[in-house]
Formats: structure tokens, sequence, C-alpha cells
């Protein structure tokens, strides 16, 4: 992969409205209503715009924005809403918009850092149908796929699945079988994945370009439905999975030349109490030797949950440096949400 982009909202200044947004695909990019097996006006009402209301000393506010719009999809009959867990980290208040123009509060209900989901709860009646879900494992590289993002079929995309396989973001992120899908859509972020039967199968996350062959694709990963059923229950009742959260080091960490550098560090966050620096090259995690970004991450895991050590081996140019991470939860970083 020749790179990939965290985020791909629109941020804006304005009021919680309806977009307005002009731009629409082509016509030859669309979705065509009579050749598919399923209702598209009915799947594109179960997408909504969020907007979601960043406190300025928020976490995350540097890094993804103070206002943050993006996509959901409507997918029980309560009106539950998944999204990306980005659009709404942190979120003072949100606001769901339906193509019809209705504007509704809502509730981050909860964000699950393994998976990147997000859900939200109307603070409201939608009165929209849920989608159907599907599941991810049934697609296949090659198989035509529908990105449905917010303002109807102007912005609802056919696409091709060119890919299903492992993802490593350097915000120490991996998912086992991401799905990658071409041309791009421009407004990602929980955009709706469908397949031929008008499923949902994906949320999108991300922008990635890609080197295949002599050509450059320019496309979207998106997160697998299939990650959400055993979480969904916790998501709902407890804000985050019930299982003990994953140890978290506060480091940025990209893969060049076969060598993971640090290239970010949280101020005040583990590693960086722990004295690793900018530049320094990861070589161990507790005595093993580390080749991959998703390998360096999955030994960190391994050690057990957050608070427990972590010893690292670095090189700092021409010495070897041993470092011992207490690991972190990220979620004591982050503003809980409130019910106002």
């Amino acid at each position: 992969m020749a790179g990939a982009v965290f985020a791909g909202m629109r941020t804006t200044r304005a009021k919680p409205v309806a977009d307005t947004t002009q731009w629409s695909f082509p016509s030859g990019m669309q979705p065509k209503p009579a050749e598919l097996a399923f209702d598209l006006n009915a799947a594109l009402e179960s997408v909504v715009t969020v907007h979601a209301e960043i406190p300025e000393d928020a976490f995350t506010a540097s890094i993804l924005g103070t206002e943050r719009i993006g996509n959901g999809v409507v997918i029980r009959e309560d009106g539950l809403i998944l999204t990306i867990g980005y659009l709404i980290t942190e979120a003072q208040s949100i606001w769901i918009t339906t193509n019809d123009g209705r504007v509704i509060p809502g509730h981050p209900m909860g964000y699950d850092f393994a998976s990147g989901f997000g859900l939200v709860q109307p603070l409201g009646r939608l009165q929209l149908k849920p989608i159907a879900r599907g599941s991810a494992a049934s697609l296949t590289a090659g198989d035509t796929v529908y990105v449905l993002g917010r303002g109807g079929r102007a912005h609802a995309l056919e696409a091709e699945l060119f890919a299903k396989r492992e993802f490593a973001g350097y915000w120490e992120y991996v998912l086992d079988e991401a799905l990658f899908a071409a041309p791009l859509h421009p407004e990602w972020s929980g955009a709706a994945l469908i397949d031929a039967e008008g499923r949902l199968v994906g949320i999108g996350s991300l922008y990635v370009q890609e080197e295949i062959g002599d050509e450059v694709v320019k496309g979207n990963m998106f997160v697998p439905i299939d990650l959400l059923e055993p979480i969904e229950h916790d998501l709902v009742r407890y804000g985050r999975p019930s299982k003990p959260a994953r140890p978290w080091l506060g480091m940025y960490t990209g893969e060049s030349d076969g060598k993971l550098i640090v290239r970010g560090l949280v101020k005040g966050g583990p590693a960086d109490e722990a004295g690793v620096r900018l530049g320094d090259v990861v070589v161990e995690v507790a005595g093993a030797r580390i080749g991959a970004l998703s390998e360096f991450f999955r030994n960190v895991w391994a050690r057990g949950p957050a608070g427990v050590d972590v010893p690292l081996t670095l090189a700092r140019g021409n010495s070897a440096v041993s470092a011992v991470v207490q690991s972190g939860d990220r979620e004591d970083f982050l503003r809980k949400p409130s019910l106002q």
C-alpha cells in the first residue's frame, strides 16, 4: 500500500443543517436502479449525515478537528446508527440529518478502538427503516459493490472490491481482513458499503492509494460489518467492549524501508513518559524481533491488558536503547460523552 489517509470528513463551522453540497458523481458512475437486485432508494434512505461538535481542548481536536461531518447508517428499528468512530470521538453534541432535511440530536453510545466502529442513538424518532446486514465473508476480490454516502443517489457510487486483506494503521490499529474498493468515494467517513443484494457489508474508514502493477489505484478502506455483532450489545450497554482494554503506547509508528520508525508521540503518553524519542526504530518487543507494523502491535497486545509493562528495544542512531513502557488505556485520555 502506497499510503492511507486517516479521517475523511468535511470540517465546517456551519450550524447543523441539511447538507447542501452540490457535487455529484457522473451518471455513469452511479448505480443503475433498473439493474439492481435491491431497492436503491430504500437503501439510500438509511444513510444519514452525522455532524459532531468536539470541545477545543479535547484530546483528538488537534488531529481530527472540532467539527466533523460524515455518514451514518441506520441499523436497527429503534434508529440506532452505525458510523466510523473517529467522527464521534469526544463529541459534546451530535446532529443527525436525514435525506429529507429533518435534523435530530443524537448521543454517542459507544466507540470500539479495535474495530473502529462507533454507535449513535438518535434523541428523537428518525422514522427510517434499518438497512439489512450482510457479511463481508461472502465477498471476493472483483465483486461489484456500492458505496452510499449522505445526499442520495447523486452521492452513490458503483465500485469494485479490489482486495480483502490485513490492514495496520500507525495509530495502533490492525484489522485482520479489511475491505478495499475503488474508485474513490470523496466522502468516505461512515459511508455504507453495500453488496449486490443490498446488504450492508462494511463502513467507510479511510482513503487509500495503492500501486497495482504500473497503475496507482485510489479507493477506500472499509471495516467489515462482521466485527459489529460480537460487540454491539456491550457498546450499547457500556459504551465499550466489556473485555479488558488493549495496552496502548501512545506512539505513531510508520514502516519505511523495512524499518518501524517512531513518527509521533502523544505528549505525556506512555511511550513519551518512558523516554521513547521521535526517530527511534523499534527492533524488539520483550526480546522478540519485529518485522512488520501489524506484528509489532500484536506483540504489544499479547503482553496483557492495558497497564502492563511493554519492554522495547530501540535503535537510536548507532546505539541500542532499552525502554520499558507502562502501557495505558487509550480511553483514559478522551473526554467522556454526557447526555444533556
